[in-house]
């Protein structure tokens, strides 16, 4: 045993150096320099809480940055699961149209985010965007809208750019149906139930845990979203776009201000805690069946 004992550490050493170097030194780096004024230009020093004070007491773009991503996160967990499972029960049924469908609602997850962000912006350009061209034709009067642009479209616009792809949601969800036991739809077929009441009854309870797996991949997925948005508003206009990846970059790359950029970066990482601590708690996927 003790024999064993010295050959899993040793396949274990790559994997706790990788770890130690790469993600918990970067860490340790993140929170420890969060405490100073690391700004270019400027002599590193210890400034305590200033920075964490200052984000959430100073600065209305950090705040709006919060609330956005909040919202996505909500948005994200609950629409775009709710879609992606529901095609998943749908194409479960196997009509002769199941395999084209799940082909094609997969696409847009597989094409990179610049690729789907520069789509959106042709489609939705104000003046030869196809958007628009089809609303003149049906209203027969011009229509001229910045979608990406407009203070009251610009957050809705951009949410639709990744909220109604949830292939990766109906993947996982069908990989997990495919292990239910056929005898259970013969059971529920025979005490008379129908497909719905199968479904709601039998199915979505048996897929707690992927479905909890599904919400936080999807609410994780916000806390890293900066792609698209900087594809095509890069927060704007003013910052009805803007959340807090995007708001980290803006505070490293424009303003060079890289401890006040670690603390927002600190906010960032305790939310995708609490976030992954709630749904996992709301979804009981600690305990077993």
């Amino acid at each position: 045993m003790k024999k064993n004992r010295k050959w899993i550490v040793l396949f274990l050493l790559p994997g706790i150096l990788l770890f130690s170097f790469i993600f918990l030194a970067t860490l340790v780096i993140l929170f420890g320099s969060s405490f100073t004024d690391w700004t270019i230009g400027k002599e590193l020093s210890f400034v305590g809480l200033k920075n964490y004070i200052n984000i959430f007491t100073e600065d209305a773009g950090f705040i709006t940055a919060i609330k956005n991503t909040f919202i996505w996160i909500l948005l994200q967990s609950t629409v775009h699961v709710v879609i992606g499972v529901t095609v998943a029960l749908m194409l479960s049924r196997k009509r002769w149209y199941s395999n084209a469908v799940r082909t094609i609602f997969f696409i847009p997850n597989v094409i990179s985010s610049a690729a789907l962000g520069m789509l959106f912006l042709c489609t939705m350009n104000p003046q030869y965007g196809l958007l628009n061209q089809l609303i003149s034709k049906i209203t027969g009067e011009p229509c001229t809208t910045n979608w990406f642009l407009g203070s009251n479209s610009a957050f809705w616009t951009v949410t639709m750019t990744w909220l109604p792809y949830a292939g990766l949601v109906t993947i996982l969800v069908m990989a997990e149906m495919s292990s239910i036991s056929e005898d259970v739809y013969e059971a529920a077929k025979i005490d008379g139930a129908t497909p719905l009441q199968t479904d709601f009854h039998i199915v979505l309870p048996l897929m707690r845990n992927i479905i909890g797996t599904c919400v936080v991949l999807a609410a994780t997925s916000m806390l890293q979203k900066l792609d698209i948005i900087m594809m095509t508003t890069s927060g704007g206009p003013g910052n009805k776009t803007m959340n807090l990846p995007m708001y980290v970059y803006e505070t490293v790359f424009t303003y060079k201000k890289f401890g006040k950029a670690n603390a927002e970066g600190i906010v960032l990482i305790a939310v995708g805690i609490i976030c992954l601590k709630v749904i996992r708690k709301a979804f009981k996927m600690d305990e077993e069946d």
